[in-house]
């Protein structure tokens, strides 16, 4: 790979503006983590930021570096990266996040990125810098991880339905509402295991554009410490508007419900973690939470909301990316 004659000022800004990325990530995404646990009112909801901030920067401890060495090598050829590349990856990413954001769509912030990613390399040099088997399996997952969060959560909802059908409603959400600290906590550290790793991917791929590291060099440490803490941070700010739709706009949820949902979403992540496959926690607990509410009663979900859901997934990769394509451009006068 060619080292190329990138500026320390400009490694540094690009650094903080995929830091900015990480923080909105963080914040975008924390409905995921909590909406759940928030909306059974088994915690409020300052209690459930900051439950997650801490469990997503702990995931730093349990995986290992997988996710962030498909973001940083799988799926753009590393031969044409380059600080416009970079920044218009983030800028259209980010810009995408602050759409759905504003408007309180349940988006993934991980396919921004890749959209994000995809677009600025075709801008730069056409599909053929596009590595298929990354994006492949990374678009897969967008099928994948909520049909196996969908699975799952109906599985341990008609599990659990059968274990307890002998006990009170009471005693039932009394034990759940315990449960659901575990399972809450579990989707946290899932949810910070898989997203941080993607920004500290962009760090890494630039930080060897610029010849600061050798693609034989070891994961910088210091580069996933900073991810983590940013994400957690994030996290602790929080996204309300998304925590109201995901959590009682598609069904209702008692904390049993929201026991098996997050139970379902986290091995879900912990498994495509595992496999170094950067997923959507936001599909992923999406389809959890579809899951339980269908096993009890299907007309408990209210699909259309799912549905508008399900276009957002659609078109995030190629919004991102024809987003990340205009500022690749933008990238170029601004920092030529």
């Amino acid at each position: 790979m060619e080292v190329l004659s990138i500026s320390l000022w400009v490694v540094v800004v690009l650094i903080v503006v995929a830091l900015a990325f990480d923080f909105m990530n963080g914040f975008h995404d924390a409905a995921n983590s909590i909406a759940t646990v928030v909306s059974t009112r088994v915690l409020k909801p300052h209690q459930a930021v900051l439950m997650a901030a801490f469990f997503n920067f702990a995931a730093i401890f349990i995986f290992h570096f997988k996710v962030a060495t498909t973001v940083g090598s799988g799926i753009i050829d590393q031969g044409i990266v380059d600080h416009y590349v970079i920044f218009g990856a983030l800028v259209g990413a980010i810009i995408w996040n602050i759409v759905t954001w504003y408007y309180g769509i349940p988006s993934s912030s991980s396919h921004a990125l890749i959209g994000g990613l995809v677009g600025a390399a075709v801008a730069k040099a056409g599909t053929w810098a596009l590595i298929p088997a990354g994006i492949w399996k990374t678009v897969a997952f967008i099928l994948v991880s909520p049909l196996l969060g969908f699975l799952l959560g109906t599985l341990l909802m008609l599990a659990v339905s059968w274990i307890f059908v002998r006990s009170t409603p009471s005693r039932v959400d009394r034990w759940f509402r315990r449960l659901q600290l575990v399972s809450a906590s579990l989707y946290s550290l899932g949810h910070g295991g898989n997203d941080a790793q993607k920004t500290a991917g962009i760090i890494w791929m630039l930080l060897i554009a610029a010849g600061y590291l050798k693609t034989s060099d070891p994961f910088p440490m210091w580069v996933a410490v900073l991810c983590y803490i940013t994400i957690a941070l994030g996290t602790m700010f929080g996204g309300w508007r998304i925590v109201k739709t995901m959590g009682q706009k598609i069904t209702k949820l008692k904390p049993v419900g929201g026991f098996c949902a997050e139970t379902g979403g986290a091995i879900t992540l912990f498994l495509a973690t595992s496999l170094g496959i950067p997923v959507s926690t936001t599909h992923t607990i999406t389809g959890a939470i579809v899951g339980v509410g269908s096993s009890q009663n299907v007309a408990a979900v209210r699909w259309g909301i799912a549905g508008n859901i399900v276009w957002a997934w659609v078109l995030t990769i190629p919004c991102s990316a024809f987003m990340a394509g205009i500022a690749w451009y933008l990238g170029r006068m601004l920092l030529a």
